[in-house]
């Protein structure tokens, strides 16, 4: 005699109204790979690096005080313009003067709960005092002189945990250009607290780490990149900008 269990399909009144028994859901297999990286996640460094490295889709992602954050796509106007208008005035200066660095979008470790990728920076090579490194696997460790940031407007996170993060990582000066107020607000660093540098009374910002690098503001709003680069260009000629090109010179060279 069969053992079997036989399930009935029929009742005295017709068919059972639904096939019997039930079937019951399988759960997905489990992923062997790391979790996905979402915003807001609470990571250490370390696991933060972990989930991006495996997720390369993933374009821009950030950890601020041990915060996930991942920015929206970026558009023409508040973004991708003044960006490039800023890398241009950067680049400019670093061509100009001999022992500064620069980098546009580049991977940051400053500390164990932060991790960021800033639209753009200038640093000093470590034979002229500079304190970030690029490390073993090709990232950025330790603040760079000065990091320049594109943010919406003033209510961004670069305004607020970005700030706070390049304040206590030792960073010495933070230019945050504010889209939508058109403003530009430059930080520096003195006794461990960023006070705004002041413009001169041409409406002129001038870097206290990078002598000759001057900013027109209100040229630089209005999308003047031909009168940003001309009034850089007189910041190059300055005698504060030669001091320090000599500055530069006079470091001792690295060993072959």
């Amino acid at each position: 005699m069969s053992s079997t269990l036989q399930v009935p399909t029929m009742t005295p009144s017709g068919p059972l109204p639904y096939p019997f028994p039930k079937r019951v859901p399988r759960a997905p297999a489990r992923s062997s790979g790391p979790p996905p990286l979402t915003a807001g996640d609470r990571l250490t460094r370390a696991e933060f690096e972990r989930r991006y490295l495996a997720h390369p889709e993933i374009k821009k992602a950030e950890l601020i005080e041990g915060v996930v954050y991942m920015p929206s796509p970026t558009r023409f106007e508040s973004h991708g313009r003044p960006h490039n208008d800023i890398v241009g005035w950067l680049s400019l200066y670093r061509a100009m003067t001999p022992g500064v660095l620069g980098g546009t979008n580049v991977t940051l470790r400053l500390d164990y709960d932060s991790e960021v990728q800033p639209d753009t920076l200038l640093r000093l090579e470590a034979r002229q005092g500079g304190r970030s490194q690029v490390t073993a696997d090709d990232y950025l460790a330790g603040p760079p002189e000065l990091i320049v940031e594109i943010a919406a407007s003033s209510a961004a996170y670069d305004l607020h945990d970005k700030r706070r993060v390049y304040q206590r990582s030792g960073v010495q000066e933070y230019l945050a250009l504010q889209v939508y107020e058109q403003e530009a607000t430059w930080f520096a660093l003195r006794e461990g607290v960023y006070e705004p540098l002041l413009p001169d009374a041409a409406g002129i910002l001038h870097s206290e780490v990078f002598p000759g690098l001057w900013l027109d503001v209100a040229a630089f709003w209005a999308g003047d990149l031909a009168t940003v680069l001309a009034t850089l260009q007189q910041g190059l000629a300055s005698p504060e900008h030669a001091a320090f090109v000599a500055q530069l010179d006079s470091q001792p060279q690295p060993q072959p």
